[in-house]
């Protein structure tokens, strides 16, 4: 699976941004998919992911009730919602795809990986 992320940017803290990603495969709604975050010298975590059917979706505590996941399988396209932005949500996101697990959030869950969109939050 090809992922192409894309929607970040500079922003202040409070406002919103919309990620996208892009999967080029015949099959995306087989796949869960994620985003993940890196900032500066921390490890990749864990932000949100929505299983194939888009009936479950599941959320980092630190984003939960700010951020949301959705999916639109006709598109080959999964969103990332981002409101009340804060400077602790600065990092370049990641979009990733699991054929294996519903339910992942560890980085070896997922299996292919978009090239980053980097989101700077200024406070």
């Amino acid at each position: 699976v090809q992922l192409q992320a894309s929607g970040g940017g500079l922003v202040q803290a409070g406002g919103s941004l919309r990620l996208s990603c892009a999967a080029s495969v015949r099959t995306f709604s087989i796949y869960s998919m994620g985003w993940f975050r890196q900032a500066p010298g921390k490890e990749r975590e864990f932000v949100a992911g929505i299983s194939w059917g888009d009936d479950f979706s599941d959320y980092a505590d630190s984003v939960k009730g700010r951020f949301t996941i959705s999916r639109d399988n006709a598109k080959n396209m999964v969103y990332l919602q981002m409101n009340s932005l804060e400077s602790e949500d600065t990092a370049v996101y990641y979009c990733a795809a699991s054929p294996w697990l519903n339910h992942g959030r560890r980085v070896v869950d997922f299996d292919s990986w978009g090239q980053g969109t980097l989101v700077t939050v200024s406070s």
